[in-house]
């Protein structure tokens, strides 16, 4: 599925082909996972899924950006973001997917052809 985004459909057809569930099982078991992860998130906590990732919050401080388009001064109000971080089982099985696996990491430019 290289350059497509899976969706919610996506990933709750695949748990229906996987495990067998109905299509109505396997959708709704996915809104339940999904729905636990982010009521664990908005409740301040963090979601470790062993081999693939973790998922929590972060407070970014408030700080003054630039429009890109004029250059003028904007002032970002401070928030509470979330963080996914991969993890390392995760980000070898990426690499290997993309050819990188074993070998010198590409440098960025080289990754984004300039």
């Amino acid at each position: 599925m290289a350059d497509q985004t899976i969706t919610r459909a996506h990933l709750a057809d695949a748990v229906y082909r996987e495990i067998g569930l109905s299509k109505f099982e396997a959708a709704a078991l996915l809104d339940a996972v999904l729905d636990e992860i982010a009521d664990e998130l908005a409740s301040g906590g963090e979601v470790k899924i062993s081999g693939f990732a973790s998922f929590s919050t972060r407070d970014k401080v408030a700080r003054v950006g630039r429009n890109p388009k004029t250059g003028e001064a904007a002032p970002i109000q401070s928030r509470r973001v979330a963080v996914f971080r991969a993890s390392q089982i995760l980000k070898a099985r990426v690499k290997d997917a993309l050819g990188y696996g074993g070998g010198v990491k590409p440098s960025r430019m080289a990754a984004s052809g300039g």
